[in-house]
């Protein structure tokens, strides 16, 4: 969802397949996770102060499944601009995330975007220094404990926020390896999107890049005090904006 900062999904290009075949994973520890496997949200964007329409954002939980030797949920989001910006734009972008089941961190990321015309796709393997290069994608070389900017937003829906006052972590946005603080600012409140009327509460995202905070781009996440902690609504202040990502309906 950086997609809509970089968070913010129709002719797709042909995408590549995930490996059909992986090493089994070993037997691990499940993260406790609010979400299931088949779980599909829409969302719709409206940009600017004069809510224009500007595209359409989906997220799903494709399955859980074996992924290198990890058990890894495969998430994935997908944006379509529409109307008028996609007369002025056209993007039909997806984004594919393999995240560990056990603790959440990121396995692979992978973008397959379709932009003007022009398709760019980029897979990058997450790996420390002591993992040998992929053959397969482009080895990343990250810290512990490396999200990325899909799987960023289901941790902050596991989260346990009663016993945590903030998150923070590394989060890999496709492009650029960023320092992320999230904090609740708005314990409780109610958002009222197309899917409906949900009490929420909200969370402050600040980005840092090597320590000095992006003061251009501030976004906020309302998530539902449901069962599931759905995502009703993201709120984005970014260089040549402002923006809602508001859900459309529940799943």
């Amino acid at each position: 969802m950086v997609a809509c900062s970089s968070i913010i999904l129709a002719q797709k290009p042909k995408r590549p397949k995930a490996p059909s075949k992986s090493p089994a994973a070993p037997a691990a520890t499940v993260a406790s996770v609010p979400f299931r496997a088949g779980e599909n949200l829409e969302y719709r964007v409206l940009f600017s102060k004069y809510s224009v329409n500007a595209a359409k954002i989906e997220t799903a939980v494709v399955e859980q499944r074996p992924f290198f030797g990890h058990l890894a949920w495969h998430f994935r989001a997908s944006a379509h601009t529409m109307d008028t910006t996609r007369m002025l734009f056209a993007i039909d972008d997806q984004i594919d995330s393999y995240t560990s089941a056990a603790n959440l961190v990121s396995l692979q990321y992978e973008m397959y975007l379709h932009e003007q015309g022009k398709e760019q796709t980029s897979l990058y393997r997450m790996t420390t220094n002591a993992d040998p290069a992929p053959a397969d994608a482009r080895a990343l070389r990250v810290v512990p404990g490396t999200l990325d900017a899909i799987g960023f937003l289901y941790t902050l829906r596991a989260a346990d926020w009663q016993a945590v006052p903030e998150l923070k972590a590394p989060v890999f946005d496709g492009r650029r390896l960023y320092d992320a603080v999230a904090r609740i600012d708005t314990p409780q409140g109610n958002v009222s999107v197309p899917a409906g009327n949900f009490p929420a509460f909200r969370v402050a995202i600040r980005l840092l890049d090597h320590g000095k905070e992006l003061t251009d781009t501030r976004l906020w996440v309302w998530i539902a005090r449901n069962a599931a902690h759905t995502p009703v609504l993201v709120e984005a202040e970014i260089p040549f904006g402002t923006s809602r990502i508001e859900l459309m309906h529940l799943p």
